[in-house]
């Protein structure tokens, strides 16, 4: 007699476990730095303790949080390191897929990113940042990235990606301020579409890096 096939079961509690948590983190209700239990991760995911278990290794190895000698768990902390670090993997990896996605892209995608890039600038020009208009905004930023690079179509780098994209987000949120920055990001992602709509690798990947740099200077307090 055949065995049920559960073997699914204990890797969607997994999941489960690492979409909650970091969700929350993202959400501010865990913060950078802070200690945190086993007991408490159960409370704030509402899963079992089996789960947090298994997911905490995979938490330490993504660098998402560390265990401090006689302190316990500790929640990745923002320094500059970790700002200079994610943003040269952010680097590294977009400059790649932009060589890619400018030849690949077809001219109705490029139309469409262009005109939701236009609808947002023109709203935030009109009403300001308002918080509907920034939640807009920032889906519309990160999506445009996330396009990119899942326009490679391999798996291994989009798991990598969105790591180092947690990271990015938890640095953006403790340390840069997002008011008054819809409409100047909606430009520089403009511009960016403009050197990609030229079909010139070069062009599209000095646009994007220049970019990237002004994300991780503001960051860095430096604009």
């Amino acid at each position: 007699m055949e065995r049920p096939a559960d073997d699914g079961a204990p890797l969607k509690l997994r999941e489960k476990a690492y979409d909650s948590f970091t969700q929350h983190l993202l959400a501010r209700n865990v913060r950078p730095g802070q200690f945190i239990s086993q007991r408490e991760l159960v409370a704030l995911t509402d899963l079992p303790l089996g789960a947090i278990r298994e997911l905490i290794p995979r938490l330490e190895a993504e660098g998402l949080i560390k265990t401090v000698p006689q302190r316990g768990m500790q929640v990745a902390h923002i320094d500059l390191n970790l700002i200079r670090d994610a943003f040269q993997f952010r680097l590294f990896m977009e400059r790649g897929a932009m060589e890619q996605f400018v030849q690949t892209a077809s001219d109705e995608t490029l139309a469409a990113v262009r005109r939701q890039h236009e609808e947002v600038l023109a709203r935030a020009e009109a009403q300001g940042d308002t918080p509907e208009i920034v939640a807009e905004g920032q889906a519309v930023d990160w999506g445009f990235h996330d396009m990119l690079i899942d326009a490679l179509g391999n798996e291994i780098i989009a798991k990598a990606y969105r790591v180092n994209s947690i990271k990015i987000r938890l640095i953006r949120q403790e340390l840069v301020r997002i008011d008054g920055l819809v409409a100047p990001v909606m430009r520089e992602h403009l511009g960016i579409i403009a050197a990609m709509e030229t079909r010139d690798p070069q062009k599209a990947v000095a646009a994007l890096s220049a970019h990237i740099d002004n994300a991780r200077n503001r960051a860095l307090g430096l604009r």
